[in-house]
């Protein structure tokens, strides 16, 4: 046995089956090495990103929010007014139907004054005749009387 040849044919073999390595293992195992690394880049790079958009996507909700905080201020503020509003105009027809309701008992009472008045004048007519009578102690034909009656009554 010859270690020399033993020796040189294990090398020739180890420097062939590296060789083969290298020329058609080892080129797909870097590629894929290489594909795997840059996924992870890329995937890493997603990540950072979405963050900010997350961050940025957080405080355009939060402006959003304050946004609509002061609108919906705004609004309530707006409506308040209009209450305001609605309550004095309520107030003011209030107080023109008020004005109205009162002429009107006014102008009642005064209607009801004068019939009242009227309805004086003719009792006092008539007991002004009866009295007459009773002085003259003589009946007054009723043509007459009502004659008498409208008179005083005009007259008062």
């Amino acid at each position: 046995m010859n270690f020399n040849a033993t020796l040189f044919g294990q090398t020739v073999a180890f420097i062939l089956f590296v060789w083969f390595c290298m020329k058609f293992v080892w080129p797909p195992l870097m590629n894929a090495i290489e594909e795997r690394q840059k996924k992870i880049a890329d995937g890493l790079a997603d990540a950072g990103r979405a963050a900010k958009d997350l961050e940025l996507a957080q405080i355009k909700a939060t402006e959003q929010l304050k946004e609509a905080k002061v609108t919906a201020n705004e609004i309530i503020e707006q409506a308040n007014k209009r209450k305001a509003q609605i309550v004095e105009e309520a107030k003011a027809e209030a107080q023109i139907e008020r004005a109205k309701i009162i002429a009107q008992g006014n102008a009642e009472i005064e209607n009801e004054r004068n019939r009242v008045k009227d309805d004086l004048r003719k009792q006092v007519a008539t007991l002004a005749v009866i009295g007459a009578e009773k002085i003259l102690e003589r009946s007054i034909d009723p043509a007459a009387h009502s004659d008498i009656v409208n008179k005083l009554v005009a007259e008062i």
